[in-house]
């Protein structure tokens, strides 16, 4: 495991376009979440012990979120040289966490590019004109640094992004495992 953190890519980039199959093969594109007053994007994976210590939170947040924001997950990760992250493999993690958003495969790799995506999980948050308005972190907690899986830095991000106002200037990276390139 190599432990990286996140590209901090500039506040005000255009969320890059993307077209993906979830795990029931259904291709989820940026356009499908036009209406979306905000777009939550999180680069994670199956096997990360990064993602799997946030799992419960983030199935948490999409259960608390999923009527007032769009939320989506890309597994950006090799499943060849990684099988435990293959899109089965993914179906399997999508229902035994409890996502109730879509978990998308970006098999060539090349949606994980356009987002500057480094590791997972990477969160990305964009406003109504889909422009970028948070990266960084779920939150502080970290495996085994004992404190509390809460989500509290996105959340206040989205919060204030759906309030209309600008999302906390504080924005620490994110940090975890890196994307396996191929």
């Amino acid at each position: 495991m190599s432990l990286t953190p996140s590209n901090m890519l500039p506040l005000g980039t255009p969320a890059p376009d993307f077209r993906l199959p979830d795990t029931a093969g259904n291709l989820v594109s940026l356009a499908d979440f036009a209406s979306a007053p905000a777009l939550v994007v999180l680069f994670i994976c199956n096997h990360c012990p990064y993602v799997q210590h946030i799992r419960a939170g983030l199935a948490q947040f999409g259960r608390d979120y999923q009527r007032r924001a769009a939320i989506v997950a890309i597994n950006s990760n090799d499943a060849r040289n990684y099988p435990a992250d293959s899109p089965d493999k993914m179906a399997l993690e999508a229902r035994a966490a409890g996502y109730t958003f879509p978990y998308l495969y970006d098999e060539s790799q090349a949606v994980a590019r356009a987002f500057h995506a480094a590791c997972t999980p990477d969160i990305f948050l964009f406003d109504n004109n889909r422009n970028l308005a948070y990266r960084g972190q779920f939150d502080d907690s970290r495996p085994g640094n004992g404190r509390p899986v809460t989500g509290a830095d996105l959340r206040a991000a989205l919060d204030a992004v759906l309030a209309g106002k600008l999302a906390p200037a504080r924005q620490t990276p994110s940090i975890g495992c890196n994307i396996k390139w191929k």
